[in-house]
């Protein structure tokens, strides 16, 4: 999430149609979704509980360094168990490889890889940490099909799916088109949006990265019934590791924790095209929001808000919009930064 605070770069393209056609139906019929029953209230309840939550994680991990921070924190929180992970917003192959080579770095190849839509491999700002990773090697299961993979995941499973979606979302829209029975079974959980504040806290809202890219696929996401909860850029996009609480993490001897290290080395001196000395602070870790609210909420406040997501990646406060959960102030921004390195350190 840059240009020095904003999340990668520029808009690319579309999904394609028939999101936007089913959202553009929806709106003209007056269609209101109506949320499935499975709800961060039940979730949270099955945390208390002492039970799993199980997830699917949909990530563009490889472009910004967000994504690799944020794939860390979902393997060191107890409360949720990994399904699946599928890389999304094409160049699909680079991010399966990342994806893949992270796991098995964790020890934990006994979650499934999906390729996304495009398995393109044009590499990324993380290349050279997978360049001489051959994806075959992982002694796990790799999903050619990841749209495939996440709708099956979804119908086999015995109980609901949490979707934590930190990337532009064409698999999501995808896979509800294929199969729209998969909102009954699921909620989602994004890092999408700007709602009140824009990047850098700014007050004017901003088109945020994740839903800029391809708006028509955050839009069917809009359309499907299930609850949303967003973290948008009011909380995520003010979470940054500086002092102490970066040097926790960055002296991290944990092997998982060192590759999240020697890629972020990676992803700084790709983008300044030079060898750079060791980092002090980090980027700005809007995605690990986005997990956090998978299995906890205490430290934001949640707003209910109707919004909508227009063609030029906003979204815009609407009465007539879709109903959604989202964490629009930190109650304690400091506790949730101690609560990331403890849990990445820990």
């Amino acid at each position: 999430m840059k240009q020095h605070l904003r999340r990668r770069g520029f808009v690319l393209g579309s999904v394609g149609s028939a999101a936007g056609i089913w959202y553009g139906l929806g709106r003209s019929w007056g269609f209101q979704p109506q949320p499935t029953s499975f709800t961060a209230a039940q979730a949270l309840k099955a945390v208390v509980s002492g039970k799993k939550i199980p997830v699917i994680l949909d990530t563009d991990i490889g472009d910004d360094i967000d994504d690799t921070w944020a794939l860390c924190l979902l393997l060191k929180s107890p409360e949720l168990d990994l399904r699946l992970v599928v890389g999304d917003e094409y160049n699909a192959l680079y991010r399966a490889k990342l994806i893949a080579k992270l796991l098995q770095t964790a020890g934990r190849t006994d979650i499934p890889v999906g390729i996304g839509l495009r398995p393109e491999d044009h590499g990324g700002r993380q290349a050279a940490w997978v360049n001489d990773y051959d994806l075959a090697s992982y002694p796990g299961k790799i999903h050619e099909n990841g749209v495939q993979a996440i709708i099956d995941t979804i119908r086999q499973s015995d109980e609901p799916i949490t979707l934590i979606c930190i990337g532009p979302v064409p698999n999501i829209a995808e896979a509800l088109k294929q199969a729209p029975d998969i909102a009954q079974k699921s909620r989602f959980v994004g890092m999408h949006g700007s709602i009140y504040k824009g990047y850098g806290g700014s007050e004017q809202i901003s088109a945020e990265y994740n839903v800029k890219l391809v708006p028509d696929a955050l839009q069917a996401v809009f359309q499907a019934p299930w609850e949303i909860t967003l973290t948008p850029l009011d909380t995520c996009g003010l979470v940054q590791l500086r002092g102490d609480k970066f040097r926790r993490v960055f002296e991290c001897q944990n092997p998982l924790i060192r590759a999240l290290m020697q890629n972020y080395q990676l992803w700084r001196e790709a983008q300044e095209k030079r060898l750079l000395p060791p980092p002090t602070e980090s980027s700005t870790l809007f995605d690990t929001v986005a997990v956090y609210l998978a299995y906890a909420e205490s430290l934001t406040e949640i707003e209910e808000v109707s919004c909508i997501v227009t063609d030029d990646g906003f979204t815009r406060i609407d009465p007539a919009g879709r109903p959604v959960r989202a964490a629009v102030h930190w109650k304690d921004l400091g506790a949730f930064e101690d609560h990331l390195v403890q849990r990445l350190t820990g």
